[in-house]
């Protein structure tokens, strides 16, 4: 699934085609794209900004909000070609957006301001002061790894960069969020920042499906430390990589490295 890295390369190369464009029509090819409230009618409307919040596009019109999350293999392109998984059509003054989705994950929601399901999701990791971070922390009881792939939390980490962050701040995946020192809750915060930047800058990982707007990969999963890694070497201590499951998710850490 495009994490925040992935969603927001795909908002900086969407954002200066779009911005201004108006719609001249719209068509579904699946009924399950929208979401919720009805198809709105875009034709005629103008894109304002296209933005980013957490994990889901924003595409803002002067009468709404078109939301749109890419779930697993979500792609929005440019001008591309039509597939057997074209889901959605937006045509503009001078370009083609396509929807294209193979395993029908992905959604759009109209809302009048911000989708309800959107609003209430966490600060973003990019934007919450290093002392607000750790203050969210220190209220919460349950395994980081967890905490941090909850959107209520921070919203736009995933498995990914949840996974490369702990290992680069030492912190194991099973520790207990609340028990963290403030020393290490500061440096976990300073971590993600510098992974989810250091991703954005490369485009973010492009691992099975995802790639940008104008369809090329990124390549931040060359620089992976754990994820995908099991039983390869650390390249800090170099003892085998290890994977369990947390909240669900595969999970991948150095057992020296990380220590409980």
């Amino acid at each position: 699934m495009p994490e925040l890295p992935e969603v927001e390369t795909i908002v900086r190369s969407l954002a200066p085609k779009l911005a201004g464009k108006r719609v001249l029509a719209v068509t579904f090819f699946a009924p399950r794209v929208m979401r919720g409230a009805p198809s709105p009618l875009l034709a005629g409307h103008s894109v304002l900004e296209v933005t980013r919040h957490g994990k889901h596009i924003l595409f803002r019109f002067d009468h709404g909000t078109l939301a749109i999350h890419l779930g697993m293999t979500g792609k929005l392109l440019i001008d591309g070609e039509a597939t057997p998984y074209l889901r959605a059509e937006i045509v503009f003054d001078g370009l083609r957006l396509l929807f294209d989705d193979i395993r029908q994950f992905g959604r759009m929601a109209w809302s009048h301001s911000l989708p309800e399901n959107v609003a209430r999701l966490g600060p973003d990791p990019l934007e919450i002061p290093a002392a607000a971070f750790v203050e969210r922390l220190r209220g919460k009881r349950g395994r980081v790894k967890a905490l941090l792939l909850n959107q209520a939390f921070l919203r736009g980490l995933g498995n990914i960069y949840v996974d490369e962050a702990l290992h680069r701040a030492g912190v194991h995946p099973l520790a207990v969020a609340s028990r963290l020192s403030t020393r290490r809750a500061l440096a976990l915060h300073g971590v993600i920042v510098t992974v989810l930047e250091e991703a954005i800058a490369v485009g973010g990982s492009s691992i099975s499906d995802y790639v940008d707007s104008d369809g090329s990969k990124g390549s931040f999963q060359e620089r992976h430390r754990v994820y995908g890694r099991e039983g390869l070497p650390c390249g800090v201590c170099g003892a085998p990589i290890v994977r369990i499951v947390v909240a669900q998710r595969g999970t991948h850490f150095c057992p020296k490295c990380q220590r409980m």
